[in-house]
């Protein structure tokens, strides 16, 4: 309801009219006016009044009409109608308001009698509009909630469809390169590309000899113990894991995401991993197995993307590099961690190493100097 009241007056006689206007305009009220039903009609329709006093007794269109006519039109907001007549017979009084009146007054009418109907019924009208905006806050309430609900429906379908995206990609990819490719950006993470690595390799020694003599379930039981525990500081050191076959494995790092420091993360993994191997070989030789590790780390640029076919897809590092760790962990003795000159160079303030010499390595026409990690500097011996 609006501020003042806006009230619309009908009435053929214009002293009735003037008089009602009076009465009502010294209470602060809008009036405005209509002399016959049809004008009442089109100003109720234009004006949308707050409330409408209403003449009965007019010619053409009478007041039961008029009233009829608002009620039926649904274009018109609720609108207290307070019908005005010389008629106070029950029968006028019924028929008006089963017309849709709210509240009858016989002319002549009496002032007081006439502001308690009018605040009456803008208290009505009031009541009614703060309802009715209650309602349609209500109602745009629950259609935003519902919005909600289904955006939060579509965002949880969406997460789990990532989840189990991210969980089969992980069961080919290393955790960050599946990320990556499941995030998508800019950039196809799985496109060919250079970029400077330390790539490790490492294998059980001894492992050949037990796997002819072995049964394939110890061979087996083996493997599900030494690559549950490797993956494991795999991931605690931010490797990505390129391959495994058997008990040998290739780790880089720097790639797909770039981190600080990737030569000490190698040589942290591997010196963990030597420990850890000497934990299991504990048990493994209580059980007749004779196995031990060794480990080969090499640094520089390779290429590195996507390798396979459609359906089988790898992500694998080529060059130079990755031979060099290959051939250093192949010349490894049980125990040792080897690594090349170059990566030494990075490197050589965090660990005490021994030289192995000068290594004569297949595909390399040089001797390559290589270096045995024994410990982080500052560890006991």
């Amino acid at each position: 309801m609006r501020t003042p009241p806006r009230i619309l007056i009908v009435d053929d006689n214009p002293m009735n009219l003037e008089i009602l206007q009076t009465r009502l305009a010294v209470h602060g009220y809008e009036i405005v006016t209509a002399a016959d039903g049809e004008e009442a009609l089109t100003i109720a329709s234009e004006k949308q009044p707050d409330l409408i006093l209403l003449d009965v007794m007019m010619p053409r269109m009478d007041g039961i009409e008029v009233c009829r006519r608002l009620r039926s039109d649904p274009s018109l907001p609720f609108t207290p109608i307070i019908l005005v007549t010389a008629k106070s017979d029950s029968k006028d009084v019924i028929a008006g308001l089963e017309a849709g009146g709210d509240e009858y007054l016989a002319k002549p009418v009496d002032q007081p009698a006439l502001v308690a109907r009018v605040k009456s019924m803008l208290r009505i009208k009031a009541l009614h509009d703060t309802v009715q905006a209650q309602a349609a806050r209500l109602e745009a309430q629950a259609t935003e909630l519902r919005e909600w609900n289904r955006t939060l429906e579509q965002r949880v379908a969406e997460q789990v469809a990532q989840v189990e995206r991210l969980g089969r990609l992980k069961r080919f990819f290393s955790p960050q390169l599946a990320e990556l490719i499941v995030e998508g950006g800019a950039e196809d993470p799985l496109k060919s590309h250079r970029r400077e690595v330390t790539v490790a390799f490492l294998d059980l020694r001894g492992f050949t000899a037990f796997a002819e003599t072995a049964e394939p379930e110890e061979i087996m039981g083996v493997l599900r113990e030494y690559h549950a525990e490797m993956g494991r500081l795999i991931l605690a050191h931010e490797g990505t894991l390129e391959r495994f076959a058997g008990d040998g494995m290739m780790v880089f790092f720097n790639d797909p995401v770039p981190i600080p420091n990737p030569a000490k993360r190698a040589i942290c993994m591997a010196l963990a991993m030597r420990d850890r191997v000497g934990e299991l070989s504990v048990r493994w030789r209580k059980r007749g197995y004779d196995l031990d590790f060794g480990v080969g780390i090499a640094q520089g640029y390779a290429t590195i993307g996507a390798i396979g076919f459609e359906g089988r897809l790898d992500y694998g590092a080529i060059g130079t590099v990755t031979n060099l760790a290959a051939r250093l962990c192949g010349e490894a003795r049980p125990g040792q961690v080897l690594v090349s000159q170059r990566l030494l160079a990075t490197a050589e303030d965090l660990v005490e190493i021994e030289p192995v010499g000068e290594l004569h390595l297949k595909g390399f026409l040089k001797p390559v100097p290589a270096f045995n990690v024994l410990r982080l500097k500052g560890e006991n011996a």
